[in-house]
C-alpha cells in the first residue's frame, strides 16, 4: 500500500513538472518568439519612433524616402537589424520590433515600434555643432531619466549597408557614450565630493595649497599645473574653477583626508577600485554602459594624485559623468537612472514596456551634493553665464591627456539649475585644438535647442 502511494505520488510529482515546465515553455515562447523569428529570417518589423514621432529605425530605410544622412546622428546608438552593430537600442530590443506573435504568426499590418525619448532634431542639430571634429555628447532629464540627446562622432550611415565599411573611421561602430574615456580633470568633481564625504564642507573651505604653477610631492615627482605661472594660495572653491593639479594634489597628500575614504566613495558612485566593485555599473535599455574605473596605491604616489585628478589609470565614460551630475543638481546624493524607451507596443498595438523612473543607490551625502552643487554653480556663474543666459549652470571641464600624451581632449559636464528644465549633460571633443569649436560652443548649442523644445510656444511668442 505504501509503495502504490509512493508511485502515485512520484506520478504526481512529474506531473506537476511537466505542467510547469510547458507553461514555462508556452511563456518563453510568447514573450520571446519575436526575437528568435526577427534573427532567423526577414519578417515584418516595425518602428523606432523619437518623442516627437520622428523614425529612428525603420528596416526597409532608403535614402529616397528619408534623404541619405537622415539617420547619421544616430547610427552608432539606434543601430539596424544587420547584426553589425549589437551595442545599440535596435541590436539589445530587436524582439520587440518583430511583427510576429506565437499565438497569430506573422502580421504584415502589426503595430510592433518602440517609442524613445530622444528628441532627434535637437540630436541632430548637436551632432552638425561638432563641425569635422568626433566626440560624443548625451544629455537628460535628471528628474525622470529620459535622454534627450546621445551622441558619438565618427558615426555611421547605416543606409549605405556597411558597403564603406573598410573605409570607416575607428570608433564609427561604437557609441562613445557608454565606454570609458580619460576624464580629464572633470575627476576633480568625485575627489571633491570624497573630500566632502571625509571631511565636511567647513574643514575642506578653510584649507587653503599654494600652487606656484609645479608642486613637488612627498615622493619628490613633480606635479605641473597648466597655469605655468601658478594660482598663488587657493581655497576648494578657487581650485576647482581654476582646475588646479598642485591644489588637488596636495589635497589627496592632506593627513585628514584619507585614501581610504576617497576609495569609499569612489566605490559608492560606481567605479571599480583597484578592481574591487561591479563591472557593468548602468544598464540602458540592455546597452551596456561601462563602468568606470581607477588604481589607487598610496597618498604620494604619483600616479595615484594623477588618478583623482582624471589621468593616471582613471577613466569614466561620458554617460556616468553626467548621471553623477543628477546626484548633485537634485540635492540628494541620489542618481536618476538614465533610459531611452518610453514605451512599446506590441504586435497587437497593445503599450508594453512602459518606463518608470528609477534611481540609484545612495552615492554620497544630501549635505555633500548640496555644497557640491554651489561649487559648480560657483564656477558656472563665474566662467560659464553664456551657456544659457538668465539661467544658472553647474559646470566643470576637464582636458584629458591621451594617445602618451600626443593628443588632448576636451570635456565638460554639469547641470542646469532649473526645475523646469531640469538637464544634466556631458560632452567631448576628441583631439581637441584651441581656435576650433570647444565644448563651450557645443553646450550652448545643446541648452538652447533643447530650451526651444521644452517650451516651443514660448519661443514662437518671441
Amino acid at each position: 500500500m505504501k509503495s502504490i502511494r509512493r508511485v502515485q505520488g512520484l506520478i504526481t510529482a512529474m506531473l506537476l513538472i511537466f505542467l510547469a515546465a510547458f507553461a514555462f515553455l508556452v511563456y518563453k515562447l510568447q514573450t520571446e518568439a519575436g526575437f528568435y523569428i526577427s534573427n532567423a529570417s526577414k519578417i515584418s518589423m516595425g518602428f523606432i519612433y523619437d518623442r516627437n514621432g520622428d523614425v529612428l529605425f525603420d528596416a526597409d530605410a532608403d535614402a529616397q524616402i528619408y534623404g541619405s544622412d537622415y539617420f547619421i546622428d544616430i547610427g552608432n546608438l539606434i543601430g539596424d537589424n544587420s547584426r553589425q552593430m549589437s551595442n545599440t537600442l535596435a541590436g539589445k530590443n530587436i524582439g520587440m520590433l518583430a511583427n510576429f506573435s506565437f499565438m497569430l504568426g506573422e502580421q504584415e499590418n502589426g503595430q510592433a515600434s518602440i517609442h524613445c525619448t530622444l528628441d532627434h532634431k535637437v540630436n541632430r542639430d548637436v551632432y552638425d555643432a561638432f563641425g569635422k571634429k568626433n566626440g560624443c555628447a548625451v544629455a537628460y532629464n535628471y528628474l525622470t531619466g529620459e535622454i534627450y540627446l546621445c551622441l558619438s562622432k565618427p558615426s555611421v550611415n547605416i543606409l549605405n549597408h556597411y558597403e564603406d565599411l573598410d573605409s570607416l573611421e575607428t570608433g564609427s561602430l561604437l557609441c562613445k557614450v557608454f565606454y570609458p574615456t580619460v576624464p580629464g580633470s572633470t575627476q576633480k568633481i568625485s575627489t571633491t565630493l570624497a573630500a566632502l564625504e571625509s571631511m565636511g564642507y567647513d574643514n575642506l573651505i578653510s584649507k587653503s595649497y599654494d600652487c606656484s604653477g609645479v608642486y613637488t610631492n612627498l615622493d619628490g615627482k613633480d606635479i605641473r599645473c597648466h597655469l605655468e605661472s601658478g594660482h598663488g594660495t587657493q581655497n576648494i572653491t578657487e581650485a576647482f574653477a581654476n582646475s588646479c593639479n598642485p591644489f588637488f594634489a596636495q589635497l589627496v597628500e592632506d593627513p585628514a583626508l584619507p585614501l581610504y575614504d576617497i576609495e569609499k566613495t569612489y566605490e559608492k558612485m560606481g567605479y571599480l577600485v583597484n578592481g574591487k566593485g561591479n563591472q557593468n555599473y548602468l544598464d540602458i535599455n540592455g546597452i551596456s554602459a561601462f563602468t568606470a574605473s581607477t588604481s589607487l596605491k598610496s597618498k604620494t604616489d604619483f600616479n595615484t594624485q594623477w588618478g583623482c585628478m582624471g589621468q593616471g589609470e582613471t577613466l569614466v565614460s561620458p554617460l556616468q559623468l553626467m548621471v553623477w551630475q543628477s546626484a548633485i543638481a537634485n540635492g540628494t546624493g541620489i542618481a536618476t537612472n538614465p533610459y531611452l524607451i518610453s514605451y512599446a507596443t506590441k504586435v497587437s498595438g497593445k503599450v508594453t514596456a512602459q518606463a518608470e523612473t528609477s534611481y540609484s543607490s545612495q552615492m554620497f551625502s544630501e549635505i555633500s551634493a548640496g555644497y557640491m552643487k554651489e561649487i559648480m554653480l560657483d564656477n558656472g556663474r563665474k566662467n560659464y553665464a553664456s551657456l544659457l543666459p538668465g539661467t544658472d549652470v553647474g559646470v566643470k571641464s576637464g582636458t584629458a591627456q591621451v594617445e602618451n600624451g600626443n593628443k588632448e581632449n576636451s570635456l565638460l559636464t554639469g547641470f542646469v539649475d532649473d526645475p523646469g528644465f531640469p538637464i544634466a549633460f556631458c560632452i567631448q571633443i576628441d583631439d581637441r585644438v584651441k581656435g576650433e569649436v570647444s565644448t563651450s560652443d557645443i553646450a550652448k548649442v545643446m541648452l538652447q535647442n533643447l530650451y526651444e523644445s521644452f517650451y516651443p510656444s514660448e519661443n514662437e511668442a518671441s
